[in-house]
């Protein structure tokens, strides 16, 4: 039976529903809102659930609404919302289009890996996803100048580009295996330009820093480049399974009679076992480090660690959002 929310126990919607210092937490919360379901959501459903959450913040909500009702207006609401900008985010930018976007993405990287204009072609493809996913999931609230995001998103395009038409040369004698694991040495490089890249000006200016209640107190670079250091492990890491297993099941497959009777299946297929693979590898990821990470005040810049101890010396740590 559904609980109505008490006086004496309001809930902390500003926090997910999970504890989010354990991994376990963490898995859970992004298991929801990296949800594919929550891309059918409509206009009308996104705002009712924003406005909800308006009305619960001042006293104001309906009578009889529910616990299970305020949750679920939250995870709707952190679907589709930038958690500092407070803005609707573009839907094949937000999280919960990463597993069908993803694995159409690079199952078709998988499957046609051989030639140059399919190499060059998808590699584009991806790089363009990425610059829309990476820019969508920004840490901060300062908007990313037209040069940054042009040069981000060429020199990612170019080195993913270079990096696989090397491989590809250099494999050409090896294996047939060992040239289906050249898309994610490809992916993985091109994460380590686009997203430090895409964020460049957090690094060069930083990302807001707050106390444990939300009062800002300054911008930190060091507490940005701590933040891309750990978005660009958890995406490597995302992409790692759904490049890595599915090689290793089409090798078998494809000396099967399915795959020779029905060559024309074998891009859906890879997909598919993609898509099976980033179910589970895009929230498991996302949950690797806190998505309100901490730092030290003693790791702070000089400048922001005494600005802060001279307003509170008893601060011990700053938060911030890391991005996605």
């Amino acid at each position: 039976m559904e609980s109505e929310v008490s006086e004496s126990a309001r809930l902390n919607l500003k926090e997910p529903k999970w504890d989010q210092s354990t991994y376990l937490g963490r898995a859970f919360h992004f298991f929801t809102v990296t949800n594919p379901i929550n891309l059918l959501l409509t206009t009308k459903q996104l705002d009712d659930a924003k406005n909800l959450l308006q009305q619960y913040s001042e006293y104001k909500e309906p009578a009889g609404t529910t616990e299970e009702q305020l949750w679920t207006a939250k995870y709707r609401y952190d679907s589709a919302f930038h958690p500092d900008t407070k803005e609707k985010m573009a839907l094949i930018g937000r999280m919960s289009a990463q597993v069908p976007m993803n694995m159409t993405i690079t199952g078709c990287m998988l499957t046609f890996y051989r030639t140059t204009p399919a190499v060059v072609f998808w590699q584009w493809i991806n790089q363009s996803f990425n610059a829309i996913v990476n820019y969508t999931n920004r840490s901060g609230d300062s908007p990313i100048p037209v040069n940054t995001l042009t040069t981000s998103y060429l020199m990612a395009t170019s080195g993913a580009v270079a990096t696989a038409l090397i491989l590809n040369s250099q494999v050409k004698n090896l294996p047939k295996i060992v040239g289906r694991y050249v898309p994610f040495a490809a992916v993985a490089a091109a994460n380590c330009i686009n997203i430090p890249m895409m964020r460049q000006r957090e690094i060069n200016l930083g990302i807001p820093v707050f106390d444990i209640n939300g009062n800002r107190l300054g911008d930190s670079k060091i507490a940005a480049k701590y933040a891309i250091l750990q978005v660009v492990i958890s995406r490597i890491g995302m992409a790692l399974p759904g490049m890595a297993i599915p090689p290793l099941l089409m090798v078998r497959l494809e000396k099967g009679s399915f795959l020779k009777r029905f060559p024309f299946m074998n891009a859906p297929v890879q997909v598919g076992l993609v898509g099976l693979c980033l179910v589970f590898a895009t929230p498991l990821c996302c949950a690797l480090f806190p998505q309100k990470s901490s730092l030290s005040v003693t790791r702070l810049e000089p400048g922001l660690r005494k600005r802060i101890r001279d307003g509170n010396d008893e601060i011990e740590r700053v938060y911030f959002n890391k991005g996605l």
